[in-house]
């Protein structure tokens, strides 16, 4: 069977694109380049911002989002992973125009607290996946509960995420979300990384409770994928 390749629809933002392929790297079980599987990045930040969409006061991204996926398969992708949580969205949307799967992140990550036997997962994510449901439907579905941060708290998130890490600012993105992380901990028996620049920014061992990373369990999820070791 040939090897299988991966494509990454990017560009929301790059830092978390960047991330992904370098998780991707480091997880692939490879002695030399040749071990290593071929992936396709389409770095994509032209999308317009999911969540200012969703919240009713942006562009559309779908059409982006499609012609964008639209190129990975034409290019020879076998799969697409999206490094954005807020773009899972629009994942049927997506699917529906492509013959190739969109592997979810948010499924698959929602599978994995499952795995780990969680009750109660926190939530650090931005405005439109929250109100999106985005992993509310997953989690809820498998009857984990879903704790998110209060309204200023929440502010300090979307602080975090815009003017911290999409801004170049990791140092502020860290330090506003280790605040809101450390107050949310309390209440639940894990938290989620449910934006890719959260991942970027937050360690697992910043907290008290397991940190789920989203990027890291779809980069592990692409690897099994390319080496055959599940079917897609």
């Amino acid at each position: 069977m040939a090897e299988r390749t991966i494509g990454i629809l990017g560009g929301m933002g790059p830092l978390a694109t960047a991330e992904l392929f370098r998780r991707i790297v480091e997880k692939t079980p490879a002695k030399r380049d040749q071990d290593h599987p071929r992936i396709i990045i389409y770095n994509n930040p032209k999308i317009p911002d999911r969540t200012a969409f969703i919240l009713g006061n942006g562009e559309d991204p779908r059409p982006e989002l499609i012609e964008s996926a639209r190129k990975l398969e034409s290019w020879g992708a076998d799969f697409i992973i999206m490094p954005c949580n807020t773009a899972h969205f629009f994942a049927e949307t997506i699917q529906k125009a492509v013959s190739i799967p969109l592997v979810s992140m948010v499924e698959e990550t929602a599978r994995e607290i499952e795995k780990m036997g969680l009750r109660k997962a926190g939530l650090l994510a931005t405005d439109g996946t929250i109100k999106g449901l985005v992993y509310h439907r997953a989690l809820l579905g498998r009857g984990i509960q879903i704790a998110v941060p209060g309204e200023k708290d929440q502010q300090l998130v979307m602080k975090a995420i815009y003017e911290g890490v999409k801004a170049g600012n990791l140092e502020l993105g860290r330090e506003l979300l280790l605040e809101v992380a450390r107050r949310l901990e309390r209440r639940v028996d894990g938290i989620i990384a449910g934006c890719t620049e959260v991942s970027v920014a937050l360690k697992p061992n910043d907290l008290s409770v397991p940190l789920i990373d989203p990027l890291d369990v779809i980069a592990e999820k692409a690897v099994r994928l390319v080496l055959a070791l599940e079917e897609i």
